[in-house]
């Protein structure tokens, strides 16, 4: 099996080309051995394994497993890979901007390229978020209205979280300070709260000032990551529901930054944000 190992703000993926002949059986094959290819100390290791797939109705579609093997809905920086290395190895035809099929829907990816011809980084249209409670999903409130600094008992502490989906469930709460917040002890809590039936995403931020923040998250299904895309998109929503910033946020995460817009033209969440190819090998 053939991969390439990339990166998005530290967040690291074994992207798999599952376009040729073989590229059913290479998705079959890879998305069983998921947790053992994720593995640091005995496989390649990775916060998940991308499959660059054909479409129904376009040409790509994107398919995500985490590193315990559950099948994620979509993966913000997971999918700025996938648009570097289907643009760069010329399969769009030239084109920069690709749609992609995805377990979130169909995404728009734009390609933006290096003095060199490559794609550095990637702006992605993340769709419209979603906010009624039982489309998150989560029991934690009633539709339509949105759970926004809604109080949850979590071990022996009360926190204040706001919901969001960006095809993936994601709880925000904010903090004094994301370095010195124990991370490790909460975020397993929340991830498998009773209120969350397919567990969720949790982001911890630190405001700044009206147009950035810092952020932690504990990523269902993989612990504490570098970055999470969709929970940098989540969290810029959460921000403005909450008036503690604009619209508009640099997100920073422990392994880089990540523009978010939240555009009030079309309510769709922008994220821009670097792609990085490592290495490619064979295993």
């Amino acid at each position: 099996m053939k991969f390439t190992k990339m990166h998005g703000t530290g967040n690291d993926f074994v992207v798999i080309d599952c376009f040729g002949p073989d590229g059913p059986a290479i998705a079959d094959e890879a998305a069983s051995r998921a947790a053992e290819l994720c593995n640091r100390n005995f496989g390649i290791g990775g916060d998940g394994i991308i499959l660059v797939m054909r479409g129904k109705d376009t040409a790509f579609k994107m398919r995500m497993y985490n590193p315990d093997g559950s099948e994620a809905e979509m993966c913000g920086n997971g999918i700025r890979c996938f648009a570097k290395f289907v643009v760069d190895r010329e399969m769009t035809g030239g084109e920069l901007s690709v749609p992609v099929e995805t377990g979130a829907g169909l995404l728009v990816v734009n390609g933006i390229k290096d003095s060199n011809g490559k794609v550095s980084s990637v702006r992605v249209d993340m769709g419209e978020p979603v906010l009624a409670p039982s489309q998150i999903p989560t029991t934690l409130g009633t539709d339509p209205d949105p759970v926004v600094d809604a109080p949850l008992t979590v071990g022996d502490r009360t926190l204040r979280f706001t919901l969001v989906s960006m095809g993936n469930p994601h709880a925000v709460t904010f903090v004094n300070s994301v370095r010195d917040f124990p991370v490790h002890e909460i975020g397993p809590l929340v991830e498998k709260h009773p209120v969350f039936p397919r567990r969720t995403n949790t982001e911890f931020i630190e405001v700044l000032n009206d147009h950035e923040v810092n952020f932690r998250v504990w990523e269902r299904g993989a612990a504490e990551t570098l970055a999470c895309g969709t929970g940098a998109c989540a969290s810029a929503v959460a921000c403005a529901l909450n008036h503690r910033t604009g619209r508009q946020v640099l997100v920073h995460l422990p392994g880089g930054d990540l523009d978010i817009e939240w555009s009030e033209a079309d309510n769709h969440v922008y994220m821009t944000g670097p792609a990085v190819e490592v290495f490619e090998g064979e295993i």
